[in-house]
């Protein structure tokens, strides 16, 4: 039985949306998704795409359904230099768009390719992290592991626009954590500020990472795997316990759905905006703006530069060091010059016979 044409004309658009997303973003599609996708695409190929070359030889170059050498090759020389996960997914997906722009291997492609994509970039406007790590991912591709290094030279970086972070006063905080749903919610909010945690840190910590004894909270997921400890204070503590003596978490400190799994990154952004709105704060409230609120309170009550960076895990002072652009405490006791200008009362003009008019009136 023969289907209508737009019943066949969607099924193939749903169809070929997800074989890109499979292929795209291998961690969401299952095998057999991706089994499907493979076959689709070999079977829509025309003849003249076949040898590596082609927008569906660009996609299945880089899916999970085909491993191909270049792709594997890829992958261990950023697990040899012990790049994250996520880190190594980011590349990945950088290097396939790229192929996927130019309907190409990356083998095939060349200084011509490398100029002309980062203005591509630029025109669709994306955002600075993902133009450099495009670039980034594209450097280590030609460097290391196809050792050209001749063509990777005029790949620009893009200049970081310096903006001042998102940070709530002491009042707004606590309007948040007040506004927050008791148990789970409020418990990862005042965590998040109360220690000055990355979201990855936050989701990271497990139920023997706290060290009642020494009165400190082990970081073991930092940035750039980077381990550190934070100070616990008497009162957080307390609220972990009757946190842990509701919920009994087994392993992760906030488990998801499993117990066997933590929480997700996206949950947690959600949870925070619901509760921003809830607590009536116009801000763009997300979860690291309690660790920009976190390192400039500290700051605001004087402690110095050198033990925030300790506690935020920074690895350089200068990235510590912008929190003092948001720092009111040196600002407030500056003079306000408007206040001590003398300005003249303006002088009030009177309209000859408007006295002798009004007194006639009266």
């Amino acid at each position: 039985m023969a289907y209508p044409r737009p019943r066949q004309v969607s099924w193939v658009v749903e169809l070929n949306r997800s074989a890109v997303d499979c292929f795209l973003f291998p961690r969401l599609a299952s095998g057999a998704v991706a089994s499907l996708a493979t076959s689709f695409f070999a079977n829509l190929l025309p003849p003249c795409w076949s040898g590596g070359s082609g927008p569906a030889a660009a996609l299945a170059f880089w899916g999970e359904a085909v491993m191909t050498p270049l792709r594997q090759r890829y992958v261990d020389d950023l697990r040899l230099r012990n790049k994250s996960p996520r880190t190594i997914e980011t590349y990945v997906l950088r290097v396939a768009q790229f192929a996927k722009h130019f309907g190409r291997s990356p083998e095939q492609l060349g200084g011509e390719q490398l100029r002309a994509y980062p203005q591509h970039l630029i025109a669709r406007h994306v955002s600075w992290s993902t133009f450099t790590q495009a670039v980034c991912a594209l450097r280590f591709l030609y460097n290391v592991t196809l050792g050209r290094t001749d063509v990777i030279g005029p790949l620009p970086c893009a200049k970081r626009p310096r903006r001042l972070p998102c940070v709530l006063s002491p009042q707004e905080v606590q309007r948040l954590l007040d506004a927050a749903c008791p148990g789970r919610d409020r418990m990862l909010l005042e965590t998040a500020y109360a220690c000055g945690l990355r979201l990855k840190e936050l989701l990271g910590l497990q139920v023997a990472d706290i060290d009642s004894a020494r009165m400190v909270l082990h970081i073991r997921h930092g940035k750039g795997q980077k381990e550190r400890l934070v100070p616990l204070s008497p009162r957080l503590l307390e609220l972990l316990r009757s946190y842990w003596r509701e919920y009994r978490p087994a392993l992760w400190l906030f488990p998801g759905i499993k117990p066997t799994l933590a929480l997700t990154d996206g949950t947690v952004q959600r949870i925070c905006q619901r509760t921003a709105r809830r607590a009536g704060l116009t801000k763009r409230v997300h979860p690291h703006a309690l660790r920009h609120s976190f390192a400039t309170h500290l700051l605001e009550a004087g402690v110095d530069l050198l033990s925030v960076q300790a506690l935020l895990g920074h690895s350089h002072f200068n990235t510590t060091a912008k929190y003092l652009h948001i720092s009111m405490r040196r600002l407030q006791p500056l003079p306000a010059l408007l206040e001590g200008l003398v300005v003249a009362r303006p002088v009030q003009v009177r309209v000859p016979g408007s006295a002798t008019a009004a007194e006639g009136s009266a």
